[in-house]
């Protein structure tokens, strides 16, 4: 079994329902060093997805390169689209759709973040995750445009995403779209979120087509809180990320993929890690979770970009149509 661990690196500020312009600052992004032991002792490599504000920051940009250098770690991409230029007034507040933006304004953003990245981190970034998972089909049009070849914006079983089709996605890698310019498919790599009971997503899924629109949507929202098990260690107890391994593994998935926040890791820059304590305890869990994982099973660790190529050189076929356009590369829910 894969397992990526990808981190949104960004700026401080965000989970206290405030989208400025203008973010307080980026000094989480050094309290990264709290992960050294994932590479160390583990072996394991960590994808960092970085914000154009992180990308701007001189101090920031020498903490990940320190991370690329010593450790092997990809840089990636995140998309901020409330603070990363250029701006227009719009008249719905912060944070504004992907979808409800103009078309025009979301690629010069995607340029801007791009173009930052490169001149901040000397890097070409492959890999992408749009800010609150809020991709839907025109940022995935617009991603191979940019040279990215592997997303992971989709959350599967939860109502992030804004297409509801995505809550019955995949939990393995599949196939998002068309080829890019280079002839390269788009891969997407959901995080990792499994049903506890299999056949519940489909029920679900029927149950929210049948509710009215407002409370489909909300019985989308609080599946994730008893139907589900994943390994993303800020959203789950250790218990959880057990058991989403476990169950996943069983049923014949291929790629965990974890996620989190680097603001996770500086006490008081989210409502959930208030305290020094409570970002150690962060820490612990993840750190008992990856033991587990290593002493119960093979894993290999892998970036975000060295899946896709793994992916390609392997040459998989296709295994049909899921959520529209998107073809799975790996067994289904069942």
């Amino acid at each position: 079994m894969k397992l990526v661990i990808s981190i949104d690196v960004e700026e401080e500020g965000l989970f206290f329902g405030r989208y400025p312009r203008t973010p307080p600052g980026v000094t989480n992004v050094a309290e990264l060093s709290r992960l050294a032991f994932i590479p160390r002792d583990f072996g394991l490599p960590l994808t960092l997805l970085a914000t154009y504000q992180v990308a701007r920051d001189p101090a920031a940009c020498r903490v990940l390169a320190q991370w690329r250098d010593r450790y092997g770690a990809e840089i990636g991409v995140h998309l901020h689209p409330w603070n990363t230029p250029p701006f227009s007034d719009l008249p719905d507040p912060e944070p504004v759709g992907s979808e409800k933006l103009p078309r025009g304004l979301l690629r010069d953003k995607f340029a801007s973040l791009l173009s930052q990245v490169r001149a901040g981190l000397a890097v070409t970034p492959r890999s992408f995750r749009m800010g609150r998972f809020d991709a839907g089909p025109r940022v995935f049009s617009l991603l191979p445009e940019f040279g990215i070849e592997v997303d992971s914006s989709v959350a599967p079983l939860t109502r992030k995403n804004p297409d509801p089709r995505y809550f019955l996605a995949p939990a393995d890698p599949f196939l998002l779209g068309e080829a890019g310019p280079e002839g390269k498919p788009l891969l997407e790599v959901p995080i990792t979120m499994v049903p506890v009971v299999a056949g519940t997503p489909e029920l679900m899924a029927r149950l929210a087509a049948m509710a009215p629109p407002i409370w489909g949507d909300r019985l989308r929202s609080l599946f994730r809180y008893g139907g589900v098990a994943g390994v993303q260690p800020a959203w789950y107890p250790l218990l959880s990320l057990q058991l989403a391994a476990h169950l996943h593994r069983r049923r014949g998935g291929r790629v965990l993929t974890m996620f989190f926040h680097s603001s996770e890791l500086q006490p008081g820059a989210t409502r959930l890690f208030p305290t020094e304590a409570a970002v150690s305890r962060f820490i612990a869990k993840i750190r008992a979770f990856l033991t587990w994982l290593v002493q119960t099973g093979p894993v290999s660790g892998v970036t975000l970009a060295e899946l896709g190529e793994d992916w390609r050189q392997a040459d998989r076929p296709d295994a049909g149509q899921v959520a529209g356009n998107c073809r799975p590369l790996s067994p289904d829910r069942a």
